[in-house]
């Protein structure tokens, strides 16, 4: 009876073994999976346009071929590169697939609304050999290795009111919204610290642009952070719009930089477009006064 007893323990030993070492492998596949499918991310863009007409189209890839050409490079600057203007016009050559989403999907037309003047959300992937290539041709690679997992601390000020994003504040749910876009935009992963981690560190919105990158490093490192992104943003009555500054420390260097008279959507994707052309060794991310 003890040797039927040991038998049925060993085998159940076995199963659960088997078993352990299959999760392992699921495990495995949907991070490889995962890591394939964020490559493929780089070379893929959305924009909003009017309609399915090739007009609206044209210009959608264009707008789609600069996000792509900064995402894969890491170079922000290239939004303000006057080089693009001649590439952006046929954006069509370098387009491997798109396709449409109607934002209305669902809903009745109104008016005499049709299919022409409805918002569609137009995403194209390009062609992976065609984009590394014409960045040659601008001077620059694609940064395809590893990116670093930002964790990101900002800031909001506007008047009394002064916070920080956290992961799980109710009233920083449209930062937070923002932020993700912003990433996804870039081609960065990032995570934004907890309302209870921030507190146990004794960090508040007032203080935060005097703590060392160490110790914000610290508070996301359990997630997988590596480096830290602080922002400041502060609401100008007179700008009609947020001043912003940034702060990341990377490899032994500090960078900062500064804009004034932008949303929060755009001050997000500067910021972090700002951190990963400093991730990506191309340069420092200066300093941007253009209003919107």
């Amino acid at each position: 009876m003890a040797a039927l007893l040991e038998t049925g323990k060993t085998l159940i030993g076995i199963l659960v073994r088997r078993m352990a070492w299959a999760m392992v492998a699921v495990a495995l596949i949907s991070c490889g999976g995962a890591m394939a499918q964020a490559a493929d991310g780089l070379y893929r863009a959305q924009t909003v346009v009017t309609g399915q007409g090739e007009p609206n189209r044209i210009i959608g890839f264009g707008a789609c071929l600069e996000d792509v050409l900064i995402k894969v490079s890491g170079q922000q600057a290239l939004a303000s590169d006057k080089r693009l203007a001649a590439y952006k016009s046929k954006a069509k050559e370098f387009v491997s697939d798109f396709s449409y989403h109607d934002q209305y999907a669902g809903k009745p037309h109104h008016d005499e609304q049709g299919t022409r003047d409805r918002p569609f959300d137009l995403t194209v992937t390009f062609d992976e050999q065609k984009i590394d290539g014409l960045l040659t041709t601008l001077g620059l690679k694609p940064w395809k290795a590893q990116r670093p997992m930002l964790g990101v601390f900002v800031e909001m000020q506007q008047g009394p009111k002064d916070y920080i994003v956290t992961a799980d504040g109710t009233q920083a749910d449209l930062q937070r919204d923002a932020l993700s876009a912003a990433a996804d935009k870039r081609g960065m992963r990032l995570i934004l610290p907890s309302a209870a981690a921030l507190a146990a560190s004794n960090i508040t919105a007032a203080g935060l642009n005097k703590v060392p990158s160490a110790k914000l490093i610290s508070i996301v490192a359990p997630q997988g952070g590596e480096t830290a992104l602080v922002g400041r943003l502060v609401w100008d009555d007179n700008d009609l719009g947020w001043a912003t500054q940034w702060r990341i420390d990377w490899q032994g260097k500090s960078y900062t930089w500064r804009m004034r008279g932008v949303t929060f959507d755009e001050a997000f994707r500067r910021g972090i477009g700002g951190a990963a052309q400093a991730l990506s060794g191309n340069g420092h991310p200066g300093t941007d006064n253009r209003s919107r």
